[in-house]
């Protein structure tokens, strides 16, 4: 640019802006190559069962693909980048080759003693229908009663899992995959079980996170699994019991009651129903990671269905992802957001991921007077509002 006087002024400079730009363009190569390395098994040859031991692209694709042509100098350019997100440390050695170990990020794609890791939800997130629909996602500004899954594959995504064995089996080892370890640190860091004797878990898919609760507090006599009836009639047999089955009519529908006779199970039950029609009675009840997909209006009914079920004094124990007030750009913040985009393309795109002033104000509409928050968990929070 020429000035009056005849100089030049330099352009101010974009680098910074364009290398933020170029980044975000780049961005699903991240996804996509930890998938990738998760399906050729590339954590669990490094982990060798704890020896962490530090390999090379060539070492991994000799032990992954023994008698294949794969290349590793492709399988290093995607350990390099998942270096860079902390996936994998990298050692450099003087003569220019590289090795790769386990960062603890890592080791949480490797599968435990329960066969249980988050690589299940990262491959969930990534199934191809899933991937398809992501072209779709700004239907849900244009027509927000368009659910983009539906329009990229025919049907909704509960109902299109449910039709696919391998896809509805790789979604409940995902949900269970992270919410068993968040209930080990939840139940090290809540203690709003205490004095409780009959608990109801709505939307507890197969009583995981029931039978871990009731576990840790014997206080608790009689749990009440409750979700949809054709999850419940899916649930395995509760460890150590003989089952019966019992089904019967209620409202608009059916009841599926699965009770196990014998030790634990002899105190828990599975209930099929549908929350927004009824909830069973209890003196708390237990509700994770359920409402983040649902319209305000359908929280508010459940909420309602829960207040009714609860004596005076009970107490609603609702575990859910909260928004912060602010927008800024940490990691946590970052995650929440991406969540209820997520949310948004595949499940529902009026429901949606709320902050804490957001859930007390559904809550004191169903007739809580009450909350306390308790955020044990960067993604997951404990809000309990009292009858």
């Amino acid at each position: 640019m020429e000035l009056p006087n005849g100089g030049v002024t330099k352009p101010e400079s974009q680098s910074k802006e364009r290398l933020a730009i170029f980044e975000l363009a780049h961005m699903i190569s991240v996804p996509m190559s930890l998938v990738a390395i998760i399906k050729l098994k590339v954590p669990q040859t490094i982990w060798q069962q704890g020896s962490n031991t530090p390999l090379s692209a060539s070492e991994i694709i000799t032990r992954v693909h023994p008698h294949g042509s794969a290349d590793p100098h492709n399988l290093q350019r995607m350990l390099r980048l998942l270096t860079s997100f902390n996936i994998f440390f990298e050692h450099l050695n003087p003569n220019g080759e590289r090795k790769y170990t386990l960062t603890d990020i890592g080791k949480t794609l490797v599968d435990d003693d329960e066969g249980l890791s988050y690589a299940y939800y990262m491959l969930q997130h990534h199934e191809d229908a899933l991937i398809n629909t992501w072209p779709f996602v700004a239907e849900a500004v244009e027509d927000p009663t368009t659910v983009p899954f539906k329009k990229a594959n025919g049907d909704g995504a509960m109902s299109y899992y449910s039709k696919r064995p391998n896809m509805i089996n790789l979604f409940g080892k995902a949900m269970r995959s992270v919410s068993v370890p968040f209930m080990r640190e939840m139940l090290e860091n809540y203690d709003g079980f205490n004095g409780v004797e009959s608990l109801v878990d709505v939307g507890g898919n197969y009583g995981d996170c029931l039978e871990m609760i009731m576990q840790r507090y014997p206080n608790i006599r009689k749990g009440i699994n409750f979700d949809l009836p054709h999850v419940v009639a899916h649930a395995p047999p509760l460890p150590g019991s003989l089952v019966s089955y019992f089904i019967f009519s209620y409202g608009h529908g059916l009841i599926y009651i699965q009770i196990g006779l014998g030790c634990l199970c002899s105190r828990i039950i599975h209930v099929g129903g549908d929350a927004h029609e009824f909830v069973p009675n209890g003196d708390a009840i237990f509700l994770k990671w359920l409402v983040t997909t649902s319209t305000d209006e359908d929280t508010k009914k459940v909420f309602e269905n829960c207040y009714k079920a609860l004596p005076n004094g009970g107490k609603l124990i609702v575990v859910e992802p909260v928004l912060p007030e602010s927008t800024d750009e940490s990691q946590r913040t970052r995650t929440l957001l991406g969540a209820d985009v997520y949310n948004m393309t595949m499940y529902n795109p009026k429901g949606k991921q709320r902050t804490e002033q957001q859930f007390k104000d559904l809550a004191n509409f169903a007739g809580f007077s009450s909350c306390r928050a308790f955020y044990v968990d960067p993604f997951m929070s404990v809000l309990e509002f009292q009858k």
